[in-house]
This record gives structure tokens, sequence and C-alpha cells, in this order.
């Protein structure tokens, strides 16, 4: 007997419903009769237009009418529709919504009225103003949403900014100048000196660790000069080449920079840089 009493009560838990709700850990088959629910809780308003124009757009576009040849008493209809529901919501209607609804009912009493001779001019059609205006107004809507639809600064991306710590040591980076530019550039030099060599003075010849103190004393009265400055055309193609090596030597001990400026490569004193903060 006792195994068929909980079979049975068993079988009556499998077949009931469960519960609408959990409510402090109790189950709530039922709901309460003295829940009060406002009448108008459950009506939503879905769209909210801008004004008339956008009301018409709307629906023009809800029912797929053609804007240049618009049904008028469909299209007043609809919006009386509207205009009723909001009514209906109590809402307050601005003048501009009944100010159209009176065009709307005004144009479609002067469809209904015979017309004594067939005319294509558009001017003798009472839809022509509103077709404009809302033609226009289309075109100023999307212009809207397309604008709205651009990356904005501080809306879809925003502007890092970070501070170094002054325990960080930032070394100066070197231009990133490439071997080919640097022999372009002297080999432009060599040029200019032969073709503005008209005759070959001798004279005694430098070091290159003469010609890397010249260099120096020239970039100590001004921090920046051209490639070619560097270069004396009266000194020829063997002064050229001391010039060059010493060069490329103050470029190896870091006391100069080479640069690609705007026309030709720049030689700048290092130690001229800006200090880093």
């Amino acid at each position: 007997m006792m195994g068929n009493s909980v079979l049975t009560e068993s079988k009556t838990l499998e077949n009931q419903d469960p519960p609408i709700a959990m409510v402090a850990g109790k189950p709530i088959d039922q709901q309460p009769t003295d829940l009060f629910i406002p009448p108008d809780a459950l009506k939503v308003f879905l769209n909210a237009f801008e004004g008339p124009l956008d009301l018409l757009l709307y629906l023009i576009r809800k029912h797929k009418f053609d804007i240049l040849d618009l049904p008028v008493s469909k299209i007043t209809d609809q919006y009386m529709e509207y205009v009723d529901l909001m009514k209906e919501f109590n809402l307050d209607l601005a003048a501009e919504y009944l100010l159209m609804a009176a065009i709307l009912a005004e144009i479609k009493s002067r469809m209904l009225l015979p017309v004594e001779t067939q005319s294509d001019d558009e001017s003798d059609d009472p839809r022509a103003d509103l077709v404009a205006r809302l033609k226009e107004y289309e075109l100023l809507k999307q212009g809207a949403l397309d604008l709205d639809s651009l990356p904005r600064h501080e809306r879809e991306f925003f502007v890092a900014q970070a501070t170094r710590s002054d325990s960080i040591n930032v070394a100066h980076e070197m231009p990133d100048l490439d071997l080919s530019q640097l022999t372009m550039a002297f080999a432009g030099v060599i040029k200019r000196i032969n073709a503005q060599a008209s005759h070959h003075i001798s004279r005694e010849s430098l070091s290159t660790r003469q010609r890397m103190s010249q260099i120096m004393e020239q970039l100590q009265q001004q921090p920046q000069l051209p490639f070619h400055q560097l270069f004396l055309v009266e000194e020829g193609v063997s002064g050229a080449v001391v010039a060059f090596l010493a060069i490329l030597q103050l470029a190896k001990e870091q006391l100069i920079g080479i640069a690609l400026g705007i026309n030709e490569l720049a030689i700048f004193r290092l130690e001229s840089l800006p200090q880093e903060a």
C-alpha cells in the first residue's frame, strides 16, 4: 500500500504545471488577483516623428508609395489614422501636424474636382508643392543620416594620451638613411667639382682628423649645413674624398648626424638636437 501511494504522488507531481514565478523561495502557481496593471501599461507607441513631413515620408516608405505619383486619398487616410492614434494616447499635437492634415484634405478635395482640360503642366497638379517638399526633406534627412554615420571624435575613436616617466631615458633616434642616398650625394659633389674646376691648385693636403676638426668648427658656427657646403671646389677630387671620409668618421663616432632634407642631404651636430623633457 505504501508503494502505491508514493507512485501516485510522483505521477501527480509529474503532471503538475511548473510555477509561474518563485518569490522568496516559494513557488507561485497562480497570478495574484490584487495585482494592479494600468490600462495603458502595455500600449507602446513605437515611432517618434520629427514633424508632419517625417510622418508622411514614413507612411510612403511603409506602404511603398511612389513619391512622384502620390496617392493622396490613401496617404490622407493613413495620416489621419496616426493623428487619431496620437489623440488616443493623449499626446499633445503640434499645430504643424493639424496644418498638414488640412493641407492633405485640401489636396484630396481638389483631386476630386473634375478637370476640364488635360494638361501635362506640373503646376496644375495639386500635389506638386507637397511632393517637392517631401523630396527636399528626404534629401536633407538622408544627408543627416550620412553625416551621423561618419566616425566622430570621442564617439567612435579617442585620442590616446600618455606621459613619459622621468626615470625613462630615451635615446635620440638616428634618421633612417639609405647608403645609396649618401653615395648619390657624394657623386653629385664630385660631379660639381669636376664641372667647376678650371685649373688645379696644389696645396698642402689635409689629414682626415684635420678635416674632422674643420667640419666640427663649421657646425659650431652653424648647427646644420647642406651636405655640399662641406666640400671645397679648389681642393679637387682628393680633397672631396678626405672630406667625405671625415664626415663618415664623425657620423661613426656619433658627433654628427646625416638626414635627408628637402632637396639634398643635411649635416647637423647631434648635440644640437632638442633634449627630451
